[in-house]
């Protein structure tokens, strides 16, 4: 009985195997072509007449053609359906002398006149081509790599892994991937990887906690590790980039010392103001009153030079007394920090107007408030005095016009925002950031000042978690905002005022 008797004589077996799409081709026990399909013919490039009784070693490189008999009579002693030449490449041999990577299932089959093999191929050559692209990218990656199996077998490892561990390649291939892991966490590993292999989703490795790895000497050294699973027809791989984070531990470590110092020099830095500008009030003072009164008694009896020179020294200390009580007020800031309440910016601005009052009707100035300000979460004496350096600000420097000043507050992307607007002189935009800095002054004769008032409102805002800017122009008036965290509880209170 032949291979065509297995089958009804109506099946035309020819087209059964021909519609089969992997290759197909059967052999007798002595190892000769029985049967192929057109997919064998367009795979190894013979015509099918070419193929039959031929010894299927015409199919395989002449370099493995010798073992090749040795392997059939082995798979004969135990025939059974497997793939063939598991744990190793193979190959076959085309027409035209190349050769192809290939992957075969062998199958027996019984017949009454004899047993035959039957071979499905399948061409590896794209699979391969898609491979080796794929190590190259992973080799040549500037990251560390290492792809693992679901038993954690490393089956890839690429140059910067081994230099970052200090093992070679072929130390790494077929082991654990726990080889990397430091011991403490070694009992633990094999159950986050079989979680993660359950998960199949490309996150960082660890959110939440310090990763560490573990060199060849036995080094540990922080990590951040990336995972992605990978699908194959082998099974579910994961890729892992890992990156060394001893630079950026080392360089966050000395940053964080870095600012824990300049905070502890700021922090004395400013006692050392608080202290040094209280302790200068008094003698200030006396200064003050004796050259005052030095000038009131004998005034008459000098020159005019004299006189000159007196009233220039009275000029000098109570410009003194202003920077000493202003650099004061800027020290108080961080000096001496008061728990948050509840402000009502209404309730601070009427008074800053009270205080005012003198430079207001001074300069014929108008002095608005545009609405009902919020109530917010603060330190009530920085806040008035916030107020007072900018509404006292956009008194003092105005033009010709009589001041015209207008202070409005709403909420803007979740924070409160505030404006306080005038029709004065104006600033040039090169010096919008310099006139926030201490001592930095933009008139220092037309206009009496320390140049310490919108540093020290620079510094009240940052205490309140936000931020101060200003738009303007050289003639065109200003507008400086700030920002204040928002209270949702906050309120409303008061109504307009017009001074």
């Amino acid at each position: 009985m032949g291979i065509r008797d297995l089958l009804d004589p109506a099946v035309d077996l020819a087209a059964i195997i021909d519609v089969v799409p992997n290759a197909i081709v059967m052999v007798d026990r002595e190892g000769r072509i029985v049967l192929v399909n057109s997919q064998a013919e367009s795979l190894f490039g013979y015509a099918r007449n070419e193929l039959l009784g031929e010894p299927v070693e015409m199919l395989v490189p002449f370099a493995l053609r010798g073992a090749h008999p040795h392997h059939r009579a082995a798979f004969e002693r135990s025939p059974k359906s497997r793939p063939m030449g598991a744990g190793r490449d193979l190959y076959g041999l085309r027409k035209d002398g190349s050769a192809i990577p290939l992957e075969i299932g062998l199958s027996p089959i019984r017949t009454e006149s004899g047993i035959y093999f039957v071979s499905a191929i399948v061409d590896l050559t794209e699979r391969k081509r898609l491979e080796a692209r794929f190590r190259a990218t992973v080799e040549s990656a500037p990251t560390a790599m290492v792809m693992i199996d679901q038993a954690g077998t490393i089956v890839l490892a690429n140059a910067e892994l081994t230099a970052l561990f200090g093992y070679t390649r072929d130390e790494l291939l077929g082991r654990k991937i726990e080889i990397l892991v430091p011991n403490r966490f070694r009992h633990a590993h094999p159950g986050l990887r079989t979680q993660y292999f359950g998960e199949r989703v490309a996150r960082r490795m660890g959110e939440g906690r310090d990763l560490f790895g573990i060199r060849k000497d036995g080094t540990e050294f922080p990590v951040e590790i990336g995972l992605n699973p990978i699908g194959t027809d082998e099974g579910m791989f994961v890729l892992g980039a890992i990156v060394d984070l001893t630079e950026r531990t080392h360089q966050a470590q000395a940053l964080r010392a870095a600012n824990e110092a300049l905070e502890h020099s700021n922090i004395e830095l400013q006692r050392f103001a608080y202290v040094a500008s209280h302790d200068l009030q008094s003698p200030m003072r006396t200064i003050a009153g004796f050259v005052e009164l030095l000038g009131s008694r004998y005034g008459e009896q000098l020159d005019a030079q004299a006189r000159d020179w007196i009233q220039r020294a009275v000029h000098a200390t109570k410009h003194l007394q202003a920077m000493v009580r202003d650099l004061l007020e800027y020290s108080r800031v961080d000096a001496n920090p008061r728990p948050f309440v509840r402000v009502a910016l209404d309730e601070v601005f009427d008074e800053t107007v009270a205080m005012l009052r003198a430079a207001i009707d001074e300069s014929r100035a108008t002095v608005v408030r545009e609405g009902n300000l919020p109530v917010v979460e603060g330190d009530r004496s920085q806040l008035a005095q916030l107020l007072l350096n900018l509404v006292g600000n956009a008194i003092k420097y105005h033009g010709e016009e009589p001041p015209r000043v207008s202070m409005s507050g709403g909420k803007v992307d979740g924070e409160w925002r505030f404006a306080v607007a005038d029709n004065g002189i104006g600033i040039d935009p090169r010096s919008h950031e310099k006139i926030f800095e201490i001592f930095r002054r933009l008139h220092t004769k037309e206009y009496p000042g320390t140049g310490i008032g919108l540093a020290a409102a620079r510094r009240i805002v940052q205490c309140h978690g936000g931020r101060i800017w200003v738009e303007s122009a050289p003639g065109r008036g200003s507008t400086f905002y700030f920002t204040l965290k928002s209270d949702p509880e906050g309120g409303q209170l008061g109504h307009g005022i017009h001074a």
